[in-house]
């Protein structure tokens, strides 16, 4: 007699009683597949968890060496700066900010020298409102788009603008309209780049922020203007302005990239991204 039929005559089941012959066994039921597992996520009653700090940050508003390394490093050299041309002999001064100055005679013998060295200065010390906004404008632009973008940005406003300015001096001197010691004025600081740094951040902010920021920053240049104590740099700081607006559909597609500049999600989206694409 085979197996099925002395499982069938063993007589009945008791109730209670495992392991009995002829009980059918339990069903066990199969694991879920791994990829099922990892593809079902956490369920509706997970909520998803913010990594946003429900608290403002103020501490962001400054640079620091490892968020804004660019901002960070520049804001020290500038410091340096002012503290010797504040504690130095008013000689070893003027010779410095002379030797730093981007005037026509300087930008025709050594252009880039006179370019880098001039923007290694805070005109009117620490405490120029050009010093401030240095600190909040080129920190919250670092944030944003990275700090070798912020670099060209600032970098573009403050050579161009420099440019327009000086050449047209020299044009003038060439052909007699002003007096030839309009090659040796004295032109330094960072205001040039500082200018275009805002209009670019105007930019990368909400439009309720981005229009009052302009109109601001713009009507105070507009009455230094008016003033007449300075057009040449006048003219040059809304000139800086115009080319970090001009560069707003770049900062913007910097900003989607990422700072790092790999187009990557932020936050745990991106580590996810990457976990997925290294398993």
């Amino acid at each position: 007699m085979d197996a099925a039929r002395t499982v069938e005559t063993a007589g009945p089941v008791l109730d209670g009683i495992p392991r009995q012959p002829g009980a059918a066994p339990a069903p066990v039921a199969a694991p879920a597949p791994v990829a099922e597992q990892e593809s079902a996520g956490p369920g509706p009653s997970a909520p998803a968890r913010s990594t946003r700090s429900p608290f403002p940050r103020p501490w962001r508003l400054l640079p620091t060496p490892v968020g804004t390394p660019f901002t960070f490093c520049y804001a020290t050299v500038l410091v340096m700066t002012s503290l010797v041309a504040e504690h130095a002999g008013p000689a070893l001064v003027h010779a410095l900010h002379q030797g730093s100055s981007t005037d026509v005679a300087h930008l025709v013998r050594s252009p880039v020298l006179v370019l880098l060295a001039s923007a290694l200065w805070l005109a009117g010390g620490v405490g120029s409102p050009y010093a401030t906004g240095f600190l909040l404008v080129l920190t919250a632009l670092e944030r944003r788009i990275g700090g070798w973008r912020t670099a060209g940005v600032f970098l573009l406003g403050h050579i161009l603008a420099t440019l327009a300015t000086e050449v047209p001096v020299g044009l003038a001197v060439l052909a007699g309209h002003l007096p030839a010691s309009s090659l040796h004025r004295l032109d330094y600081g960072v205001s040039f780049g500082v200018a275009a740094s805002v209009g670019a951040l105007a930019g990368l902010v909400s439009p309720w922020l981005r229009w009052p920021v302009l109109l601001g920053f713009g009507g105070m240049l507009v009455d230094d203007l008016i003033a007449f104590t300075d057009p040449m740099t006048n003219w040059g700081h809304l000139l800086a302005l115009a080319i970090g607006v001009a560069t707003w559909p770049v900062v913007r597609r910097w900003r989607r990239a990422g700072p790092g500049g790999r187009g990557l999600p932020r936050g745990g989206a991106g580590r996810a991204h990457a976990a997925t694409t290294a398993a």
